[in-house]
């Protein structure tokens, strides 16, 4: 359901919502179901797709259940074994803890809004590599303390956001592969070991499950979560480059600066000469708030005790949700900001010829080396723009 109170919240769509996240741990229950009978554990019959017995409309039966246990999976499990009976509902979940069907339907679903963001960030650095080639060498007044403070070009401002851009894509890129979650009760495959009877063979279950979900085996993590940390902080470093472009955006856009614009503005519903800078607006507005849902993260990290943390590890599913959810919205709002930006070229030229004292320090460098005024004051913008092409490029040459 969409979220009447942060509007785009519609962009993100099934991307770690509760219907989601219910169909991630089935699919984590089916999974192990499967390695169970591959492993030879679990007789053929015992094999099941789960994915039909569970639908959107058991989320709010789940959802009050979970109370009961502090968490939605033995909600989860009652269905399954009450709706398919038989072997697949002996052997459902043997071996498994809830918190291994919780963590690893967690990375399911935050590798869903991962490849969402990294696709949106894609497309910027394509719209505004765009955008610093056309606008290189178009003059504009660079700002520091929101005062007029040197000459520039459009070319070195759009260079700068996309140099935040790429910053948020090889964050990214460098994040570790998501792990499966398969330690057993207490984080040490017991119970997996004792269905084997091997310990070398219950190691070897924790792989197949990841094999089948695509994600990355690792030994046990209950409370080690700088997996779920480092990926909540990547986010917020993507939102951080976002907000920098709505910031410019929106301080631009004013009629008394009008260098910038929103393709579509946002009408009001009392003046109708307003033209409001909303989707600017809206990516600000996430990226206030996304460095304390990441806060939340390390805050439940460090709340980790024993081998399951009682209400830390609680804390953390909400706000990593949450967290992914606005940062997909946000992502989406970036991309259409910049694929319909309204770039007046002459305005910004015209500003600066208009700013007075702008070449002071040129005036006092020349007096200083003797060497007398260049004729611009730009500095090295061709190279610098150029360096952060090449890594644009890079990037697009890549995917």
């Amino acid at each position: 359901m969409t979220d009447l109170l942060w509007p785009g919240d519609h962009r993100a769509g099934h991307t770690f919502s509760d219907a989601a996240y219910l169909a991630a741990m089935v699919r984590v229950e089916t999974a192990w179901l499967s390695v169970l009978v591959a492993a030879g554990i679990a007789p053929g019959s015992a094999r099941a797709d789960l994915t039909a017995a569970v639908s959107e409309a058991d989320l709010e039966a789940v959802a009050v259940a979970a109370e009961a246990t502090g968490n939605p999976v033995i909600g989860v499990l009652d269905l399954l074994r009450g709706r398919t009976g038989g072997e697949p509902a002996r052997w459902l979940h043997r071996g498994l803890t809830s918190q291994d069907v919780i963590d690893t339907a967690l990375m399911l679903c935050l590798r869903d809004a991962l490849e969402r963001v990294r696709d949106e960030l894609t497309s910027q650095v394509r719209t505004v590599a765009a955008l610093t080639e056309t606008y290189r060498d178009s003059p504009m007044l660079a700002r520091t303390l929101t005062q007029p403070a040197a000459p520039t070009t459009l070319g070195m401002k759009f260079a700068n956001w996309l140099a935040g851009l790429l910053d948020g894509a090889d964050t990214l890129a460098t994040l570790p592969a998501l792990p499966v979650q398969a330690g057993g009760a207490a984080g040490t495959l017991a119970a997996a070991t004792e269905l084997t009877g091997s310990p070398t063979e219950a190691l070897t279950l924790s792989g197949r499950l990841a094999t089948a979900l695509g994600l990355a085996d690792r030994p046990p993590w209950h409370t080690s979560r700088s997996v779920v940390t480092r990926a909540g902080d990547t986010l917020v470093t993507c939102c951080d480059a976002w907000a920098h472009i709505a910031n410019d955006v929106a301080a631009s856009s004013r009629p008394e600066i009008g260098e910038l614009a929103e393709g579509r503005g946002g009408g009001s519903s009392t003046m109708p000469h307003k033209n409001n800078p909303v989707l600017s607006i809206l990516i600000r507005r996430t990226a206030l708030v996304a460095p304390s849902l990441a806060a939340t993260l390390h805050v439940a990290s460090a709340h980790s005790i024993d081998e399951r943390s009682d209400g830390g590890w609680h804390a953390e599913w909400t706000a990593l949700r949450t967290l992914s959810r606005y940062t997909v919205s946000a992502a989406g709002q970036t991309t259409e900001l910049l694929a319909g930006l309204v770039v007046d070229a002459e305005r910004a030229a015209a500003n600066l010829a208009t700013a007075g004292g702008l070449l002071e320090e040129q005036r006092m460098m020349a007096e200083l080396t003797g060497r007398g005024a260049r004729r611009d004051y730009t500095g090295v913008v061709g190279p610098l723009i150029d360096a952060v092409l090449r890594r644009a490029h890079r990037l697009l040459d890549a995917t």
